[in-house]
C-alpha cells in the first residue's frame, strides 16, 4: 500500500457499516492506520431534523443554521461512537466529521491524509441509494489519488 492509512467513508447505512468491516480487515491485515469519515451533506438533514422536533412544536425546528450545525455534529459524533463500539477491534482510529459535499470531502480527506486506500459501500438492492449514491461514488473514483475499493452488500 502506497501509504500507511485506510479511508473509509460512512453514512450509517448498512452498506457503509459493512464496507467498513473489509476496511477495518484490511487496516489489520496491513498493519496501517485507519480512518473513518463522516460528511454531514444534507443542509437539513432528516435524522437530526426529528431528534430535535419537539411534541409541540409542530413541525418546526427552532434553530439557527449555526446550531443546526452544532446538532449534526453531535449527531454525528454519537453515531460514530456508536460504530466504533461494535467494531471490538485494539486498531486504533481517527474519526473525522466534515461538511460539505460528499464526493468533495472525501476526496479532500484523502489527499490531506495521504491515504493509501479509500473503502466505500454500496447496497446494489437498492435503486434509491444507486441514484443518491452514484454520482459521489463515480467522482471518487475518477478524481481519488489512490486505489478505492468499493464492497457490496451481501445478499
Amino acid at each position: 500500500m502506497r501509504s500507511r492509512q485506510i479511508l473509509c467513508p460512512t453514512d450509517f447505512s448498512q452498506a457503509s457499516m459493512n464496507a467498513l468491516s473489509y476496511a477495518v480487515e484490511m487496516a489489520n491485515l496491513y498493519h496501517v492506520g485507519f480512518r473513518l469519515l463522516h460528511v454531514i451533506s444534507k443542509p437539513y438533514g432528516e435524522d437530526i431534523v426529528s431528534h430535535l422536533r419537539h411534541e409541540d412544536s409542530y413541525g418546526i425546528v427552532p434553530v439557527s443554521a449555526e446550531e443546526l450545525d452544532k446538532h449534526m455534529k453531535a449527531y454525528a459524533t454519537e453515531k460514530i461512537n456508536k460504530v466504533l463500539e461494535q467494531l471490538h477491534t485494539d486498531l486504533p482510529i481517527q474519526t473525522i466529521i466534515r461538511s460539505g459535499s460528499a464526493a468533495a470531502q472525501i476526496l479532500e480527506e484523502a489527499q490531506e491524509a495521504d491515504v493509501g486506500m479509500i473503502v466505500l459501500g454500496t447496497d446494489k438492492h437498492s435503486p434509491l441509494a444507486h441514484l443518491f449514491h452514484a454520482n459521489v461514488y463515480e467522482e471518487v473514483i475518477k478524481k481519488a489519488l489512490c486505489p478505492v475499493l468499493v464492497v457490496k452488500s451481501p445478499d
